[in-house]
């Protein structure tokens, strides 16, 4: 998908009251929040819409969002900035490959929505389910781990199931089929909004990894 330019991205990210310039508190993120409440981490957080409203749904939790690429931070980062002001939510533009260096056993969910399938054998690597960034996340948890994913893609997910399955990951929720079940207390994405309207199919699941 081509990402439309943002002339002043780098003024938007940096006078932003969400996005962190210094993001070195590897160990101490509930002194970022002033409180000892859950951290939740969304991997890929795009424009920003689910993390926000996650946010503003749970006051009692922290959230921090990475995005990977600048310019789709900002275009995200300028339509929140519109709504009210949540002092539970910080975003950090950085690449997830390195999550292991700014995080240190302190996030209690780690979301992964519509990421990036990578459907070439030769791009496994890059999969955000692969055992590298598996590895990776492991020093992120504070205790039990748990991943939540959605995706419209069927084969990342099946890629995901297996992937999480051999690393020890138990899962604990799964739909094929998330928009058709009942009671589902579903926030989502502007991808998921999206591929939801042209009928596409979304999947999820829910995965732990006890300690």
């Amino acid at each position: 998908m081509r990402i439309r330019n943002v002339k002043d991205k780098d003024s938007i990210l940096l006078n932003s009251k969400y996005v962190l310039d210094n993001f070195s508190f590897k160990g101490k993120w509930r002194e970022v929040f002033e409180n000892d409440n859950p951290i939740c981490v969304e991997i890929g957080t795009g424009k920003c819409t689910f993390i926000y409203e996650m946010a503003r749904n749970n006051p009692n939790v922290n959230y921090i969002g990475i995005e990977r690429i600048d310019t789709v931070l900002a275009l995200g980062v300028k339509e929140i900035e519109k709504l009210p002001v949540l002092s539970n939510l910080c975003l950090i533009n950085f690449d997830a490959f390195k999550v292991d260096e700014i995080f240190f056993h302190e996030v209690d969910t780690l979301y992964l929505n519509f990421s990036d399938p990578w459907p070439k054998a030769r791009h496994e690597k890059r999969r955000l389910t692969n055992f590298r960034f598996l590895e990776k996340y492991d020093i992120m948890f504070s205790g039990d781990k748990k991943i939540v994913l959605k995706t419209d893609n069927d084969a990342f997910f099946e890629y995901s199931v297996v992937s999480l399955s051999e690393f020890g990951y138990k899962i604990s929720d799964l739909s094929l089929d998330l928009h058709k079940r009942l009671n589902y207390n579903n926030v989502m994405t502007e991808y998921e909004k999206k591929f939801s309207s042209k009928g596409c199919k979304i999947y999820m699941l829910s995965a732990v990894k006890k300690v």
